[in-house]
């Protein structure tokens, strides 16, 4: 399963790629917008919006590029691991 995980914390990258590859994902994480992300989300199965660390711009980037796919998307206001790993049990088994 692939995850691209938007927002959350700069030092927790790592952490949050470990944690999706216990559970047999491979995950990408954007902290911060930067040029070339619209093109980098490609096709995910689970979207993972970090929403109090993120811009709206991202959101609406994030969102426009996820749209007519068949991409769960998953909101948390909360960007900690605990938050993450909930989404990752309901969605990803």
């Amino acid at each position: 399963m692939s995850v691209v995980i938007v927002g959350g914390n700069e030092c927790m990258v790592r952490q949050y790629k470990e944690l999706c590859k216990e559970y047999s994902c491979c995950a990408k994480v954007f902290t911060e917008l930067k040029g070339g992300m619209k093109n980098k989300i490609g096709r995910p199965d689970l979207l993972v919006l970090f929403t109090s660390t993120m811009s709206h711009k991202m959101v609406r980037c994030a969102l426009s590029e996820t749209k007519g796919l068949d991409t769960i998307i998953a909101r948390s206001h909360s960007s900690s691991m605990s938050a993450l790993k909930n989404i990752l049990v309901e969605h990803a088994g």
